[in-house]
């Protein structure tokens, strides 16, 4: 799984002493795990923007020369993963573009299933597109609607969109946050002082210092400016559907979401597992980062003791954001370290957030058996992934998603371990206090497509 982007905003309304485009580099930092190709932010004076962007992390993208430059009371800022669109700079964000009412900033998580009929409608109206993403057809598409209302003009496209969209929008004097009608992606609201913030998650808004307020509504389009805050609900729809791997492994473990702590919902479901896939064993013991908080929860609910068998380099990037096969191949084995001593003549359980191509697994059991593990039992704190997303998680077509075309046993066997058990769709749901599980979407476990 790869994740989508990560997107933020912020309008200072009084308060000098606020930085936009700093707060926004330090909130970047915090959503770096949502994308690590390129990071960019735009920033606002109330008269002109600018924009600087680049390909690599925010760390190597910024510093404090180039900061000092973008000086203003509003600003926007994204990291991304190519889900669609190839890694170059075109196609990083934030976007600029005029409209018939001046000039917008655009920075967008999610995807579009529905890209060919908006190029051919852009097409027809002599557009040219210089990128391969989403984002740029839905800047074209305000670009091109002939309101000098920038609210009404995003109104009016946003009609037009069929996926999954979380969008903040910079004009000169106005931050405008807006989801899609399905909420497929979070998009948090939060106020510093006189300021307001969009964050894709609220680990943003707690490094900067701001309280969050709530969730932007699927549907709702939320704007700031001078006056203050209104919203409006442009699209209505009668199905929400949260992508539910924000909670099993893409947002950040201190991260809200509708109420739920993402650890703590973790934990839950590798209580869950522990109930639905017993086994004997000596230590349980997590892939790290992400299985971490489920093997807290299986270790509580087993009895069985929590060690930490696997180290982390934690200079080593996620091994999966990296496009091409063979360095993902290459990057497990410099990636994590087992500790023989601990790993020994044991019975292991791994705890891990999901199994994709499976490649990625079956190397981290080839080390673990290799640091002498008597038996290693893997538990997967989330269903079998079936179906590939449409909606801004790169995931690989149908052909490649193991759980898709091998039986349970044939995957045992493939990846070397004595067992496999998954946590059902029922468990998984069972998690969530505040969420009914008709407001998720499933669509990778199940092939329900919400569109």
């Amino acid at each position: 799984m790869h994740e989508e982007c990560g997107i933020f905003g912020i309008f200072n309304q009084e308060d000098a002493s606020i930085d936009a485009s700093k707060l926004t580099y330090f909130a970047l930092y915090a959503l770096q795990h949502r994308g690590q190709e390129s990071a960019g932010i735009a920033v606002s004076d109330g008269q002109k923007i600018l924009i600087y962007k680049d390909l690599g992390l925010v760390s190597e993208v910024f510093n404090e020369e180039k900061l000092k430059t973008l000086q203003g009371n509003c600003a926007i800022g994204h990291v991304r993963y190519s889900t669609t669109g190839a890694n170059i700079w075109e196609n990083s964000q934030p976007l600029l573009k005029n409209y018939k009412g001046g000039t917008f900033s655009l920075a967008h998580n999610g995807n579009l299933v529905n890209q060919a009929d908006l190029k051919t409608k852009l097409k027809e109206k002599c557009v040219h597109i210089y990128s391969s993403t989403d984002s740029e057809i839905i800047s074209n598409l305000i670009k091109t609607t002939p309101e000098e209302n920038i609210e009404k003009n995003i109104e009016i496209v946003a009609a037009q969109l069929k996926g999954a969209f979380s969008l903040v929008i910079m004009t000169e004097d106005k931050l405008i946050g807006l989801k899609d009608p399905f909420g497929f992606h979070p998009l948090a609201l939060g106020k510093l002082g006189d300021s307001y913030a969009f964050s894709s998650e609220t680990c943003a808004l707690n490094l900067i210092g701001a309280e969050f307020i709530r969730e932007v509504e699927p549907g709702e389009m939320v704007v700031i400016d001078k006056e203050g805050m209104r919203s409006t609900k442009i699209i209505s729809n009668d199905r929400k559907s949260l992508c539910i791997f924000e909670f099993v492994y893409f947002a950040r473990p201190d991260s809200n979401i509708y109420g739920e702590n993402v650890a703590l919902s973790r934990q839950k479901m590798g209580r869950r597992l522990a109930l639905e896939h017993p086994v004997q064993a000596d230590i349980v013991v997590p892939i790290p980062d992400s299985g971490i908080s489920s093997a807290i929860g299986y270790s509580a609910q087993s009895g069985i003791p929590y060690e930490e068998g696997l180290i982390k380099n934690r200079y080593i990037g996620r091994t999966f954001i990296q496009p091409d096969q063979l360095i993902r191949d290459f990057g497990v084995k410099i990636k994590l370290s087992p500790i023989k001593e601990i790993i020994k003549d044991k019975r292991v359980i791994l705890i891990d957030d999901s199994i994709v191509r499976g490649t990625t697994s079956r190397q981290i059991i080839k080390l673990v058996r290799d640091a002498g593990a008597q038996e290693v039992h893997l538990r997967i704190s989330s269903p079998p992934v079936y179906f590939p997303c449409f909606y801004g998680i790169d995931t690989p077509n149908r052909e490649s998603l193991r759980a898709s075309n091998h039986t349970l046993k044939e995957t045992e066997k493939w990846i070397g371990v004595d067992s496999l058990g998954y946590l059902s769709i029922e468990g998984l749901c069972s998690v969530f206090d505040k969420i009914p599980a008709d407001h998720f979407c499933m669509a990778c476990f199940n092939g329900k497509y919400p569109t």
